[in-house]
């Protein structure tokens, strides 16, 4: 009978033993996922803030003439590949490699920006009967479009703002292309900060887009039967 006691009495000692170190265990594995929470929440409380930028501005002034063409021009959309209809900054090595950057991004589309810019620059010049945005009701005797290749920071080996974009006057009533002006540019960025690099941007825009106009009132100054 004291054999058969003393061996129950072992495996009750066994049986708390293994308890105990399940136990502690189980003590150990919740420790590790609070401390886990305790890191995630942590970086969830500091998470980067999204920051949203724009080009905008009064373009250089354009020296005014009397002349006034009576035509409409409509400034239909500017086309651009998906990145560039993106809100997300783009940027580049100068390789064949993009990437985009969701913490700083546009306020709105890239092409949309442009498109107010060119509606303003022409309607600066005071030289044309009117200048409107393509709309349901919107009519003209010209539209202007586009396509936009290029609007991002390039790093390689210093930092630049890349424009590139291809514009073209459409003759509404023949359906004829009649003018034609390319522009590419990499506008010198004055320190690496996002400011600076949308700073350049806005520049390289401007130029751009104002030499596109004087070049169209060229056009239309050398072409009296298209007034």
């Amino acid at each position: 009978m004291r054999s058969i006691a003393i061996t129950r009495k072992d495996e009750i000692s066994s049986t708390d033993t293994r308890s105990s170190s399940r136990g502690t265990a189980a003590h150990a594995g919740l420790a590790a996922l609070a401390l886990a929470l305790c890191v995630l929440l942590s970086n969830c409380g500091s998470a980067r803030p999204v920051k949203y930028f724009t080009i905008q501005g009064t373009p250089p002034a354009i020296q005014q003439s009397t002349t006034t063409y009576p035509v409409t021009i409509v400034v239909g959309h500017i086309n651009a590949p998906l990145l560039y209809r993106d809100d997300r900054m783009v940027y580049s090595n100068g390789s064949v490699e993009l990437g985009s950057d969701s913490y700083n991004r546009w306020a709105e589309q890239p092409t949309e920006m442009i498109e107010s810019m060119m509606v303003q620059n022409l309607r600066a010049t005071g030289q044309f009967r009117a200048v409107q945005r393509m709309s349901s009701s919107g009519k003209g005797e010209y539209i202007l479009r586009g396509r936009l290749s290029a609007f991002n920071e390039v790093d390689n080996p210093g930092i630049t703002a890349r424009f590139t974009i291809d514009l073209e006057l459409l003759h509404a009533k023949s359906g004829n292309v009649v003018w034609t002006f390319p522009y590419t540019n990499d506008q010198p960025v004055t320190e690496k900060s996002v400011t600076a690099i949308v700073l350049a941007l806005q520049t390289n825009v401007r130029t751009g887009l104002q030499q596109a106009a004087a070049s169209l009132l060229q056009y239309f100054a050398t072409h009296p039967q298209d007034k």
